[in-house]
């Protein structure tokens, strides 16, 4: 099965006006699955019921913030961990450094594991979700060509696993 993108126009820099425009690839979410539909799925062909599957990620939910607020951080074997991270203001001497004012933006992150990384690497193939373009969606490249007038190949660079056709989006 092949991950959707779309090709949307940006900024080299978006934070001057004046930077490049170029066509950068983003992730084409789905619909996310529901946690009674992802549960069925996942234990399908096993001897584990969707319910015990759903209860076991109910006390991880509870767990993991309890081990994260305690410092530790928390391993998925076969998935990767969650960690806290959190920005933090300068001060000018320790003395002056207070947490409470000077510590922001906490939050939790999950880091893959490196052989979950490595097999979703191996097996992505890219298929094309159309382009955006101001505030239109074209489903498809030969649409946007189309409906531009620009002519173009509908054929796409990249294949499986070249990246070429990824997004920088999200990290894997």
């Amino acid at each position: 099965m092949a991950v959707k993108y779309n090709l949307v126009e940006k900024r080299s820099n978006p934070m001057e006006d004046t930077s490049e425009k170029k066509w950068y690839a983003t992730t084409q979410s789905a619909t996310p699955l529901s946690g009674k539909e992802m549960t069925r799925i996942a234990t399908k062909n096993t001897t584990l019921a969707p319910i015990e599957l759903q209860a076991a990620l109910e006390l991880l939910a509870d767990f993991i913030p309890d081990q994260l607020l305690q410092g530790h951080t928390v391993t998925l074997p076969g998935l990767g961990y969650f960690r806290l991270t959190f920005k933090s203001k300068g001060a000018d001497s320790v003395q002056t450094f207070d947490p409470k004012e000077m510590i922001y933006d906490v939050r939790p992150v999950f880091v893959p594991d490196k052989a979950l990384r490595e097999r979703i690497k191996k097996d992505i193939e890219f298929e094309d979700g159309g382009v955006k373009a101001g505030n239109v969606n074209y489903r498809t490249r030969a649409d946007y060509y189309e409906a531009t007038g620009q002519g173009g190949s509908t054929t796409q660079p990249g294949g499986p696993g070249t990246g070429e056709a990824g997004g920088d989006d999200g990290e894997l």
